[in-house]
């Protein structure tokens, strides 16, 4: 009898060949954990706790010391001790220091024991934003300006306590997504969103496509004419999203100039400040700015096509119209599809663009914008990441259905 053979890619060589693979993989995707995976966790951790700005540094005592009335008999050292927190208390907190020779204490407050030079007090509870201030009377014995800059450069006091940190606790809440959903303007932030991420990449690869198929074809400048459609996309954004706001400005702006002189309009208008115009012009501008990246992708598959077909097609008297639709566009569905995906998750997640133009206002807040006016504007960082995590989500549903119908259409 012959020995069975194992089935394919499950031999000696075929499972040694595996593990040297995932062996080399291993760096990648230990990088790829620490870079997009617990960030992406910490977002989901802090959306379901009530983390303002201020709750990212832990509670801590902090202590400040320094000494008053240097020149008189009798001399203060001071201890002032507060908070960092606002809401957190702080338990238990005890103040360390070592008094330097030469300087006599007079007398200690409640709390406070001396043994030696070690100093040692013991201050309670803290509350949120509270504040203690310990005053000990001393006599300076010798110099008094050196004892002066032994006790301000000598050593720092060292103050303990005990808090919660809201960060690490194990108590959640769903008050954030709560929050979000209750306020008035979310679905308005949504609308915006929708509109701004489907006609921005509709758009942007429909203006692609014209340009390629203008520029599909050899004629004098046409190197020029390419470098010159790449330019919106190469060009830094803060400068391209500050000539349009100078060109489109109400008062001083060149395009308002024209339309006056020209008779379309009577009085000036605010492109980027009424609704809903603003939301269509941030959108055109979307699509003005990115539209070369879908120029450049349909480009180069336009020229690789066939063009044996076109002749084939000439020669049984089809039109441009008719090449176009049952040629060049079966072919190009692919590169489409594509882009599409990319370009829609790009823009969903557009920030710099709107917030360069408007800020967030006149109708063009969208969820990432919301995300920063909730996190730094609002200091509301529980809040900002639950709009966070619900971008995330419209992007897993977003990404499930073009894998699911539109790439199995295309055989993606």
């Amino acid at each position: 009898m012959t020995a069975a053979t194992p089935p394919k890619g499950q031999g000696p060589l075929a499972r040694r060949e595996a593990r040297l693979a995932w062996g080399l993989m291993l760096p990648t995707l230990l990088s790829v954990m620490l870079v997009v995976v617990l960030p992406l966790l910490a977002i989901f951790w802090i959306s379901a706790k009530p983390v303002e700005l201020a709750d990212l540094r832990p509670p801590a005592p902090v202590v400040r010391e320094d000494l008053r009335d240097a020149d008189e008999a009798v001399a203060t050292l001071r201890y002032r001790v507060r908070n960092s927190s606002q809401g957190e208390p702080i338990r238990d907190v005890r103040l360390t220091d070592t008094i330097p020779a030469g300087v006599v204490v007079e007398s200690l407050p409640e709390g406070c024991i001396l043994d030696g030079t070690a100093l040692a007090c013991a201050l309670g509870d803290l509350e949120g934003g509270g504040r203690i201030t310990l005053e000990i009377p001393v006599t300076l014995g010798g110099d008094a300006a050196a004892l002066e800059d032994a006790i301000e450069d000598g050593t720092v006091p060292s103050i303990t306590g005990e808090a919660e940190n809201i960060l690490t606790n194990l108590e959640f809440t769903f008050e954030n997504f709560r929050a979000v959903f209750d306020a008035r303007e979310f679905w308005t932030v949504i609308f915006a969103t929708v509109f701004y991420t489907v006609v921005g990449t509709c758009g942007a690869l429909i203006v692609g496509l014209f340009a390629a198929l203008l520029l599909n074809k050899s004629f004098r400048g046409q190197g020029i004419l390419r470098g010159l459609y790449l330019f919106p996309y190469v060009a830094p954004v803060i400068a391209v999203a500050f000539s349009w706001v100078i060109l489109f400005d109400p008062f001083s702006g060149s395009v308002n100039a024209l339309l006056i002189q020209m008779g379309v309009t009577e009085s000036s208008i605010n492109f980027f400040g009424e609704r809903p115009l603003a939301l269509v012009m941030v959108t055109v501008f979307e699509i003005w700015r990115y539209f070369p990246l879908s120029f450049l992708f349909i480009l180069a598959r336009m020229q690789s096509i066939d063009h044996d077909m076109y002749e084939a097609a000439d020669v049984d008297g089809a039109s441009p119209f008719q090449k176009f639709r049952y040629l060049s566009l079966p072919m190009l569905m692919g590169i489409l599809s594509v882009l599409f995906l990319l370009r829609f998750i790009w823009t969903f997640n557009k920030f710099d663009d709107i917030f360069l133009l408007t800020g967030g206002n006149a109708g063009t807040r969208t969820l990432t914008v919301n995300v920063y006016e909730q996190a730094f504007a609002l200091s509301n960082i529980g809040a900002g990441a639950a709009v966070a995590v619900v971008i995330l989500l419209c992007l897993l549903i977003f990404s499930w259905a073009f894998f699911r119908f539109i790439s199995r259409e295309e055989g993606l």
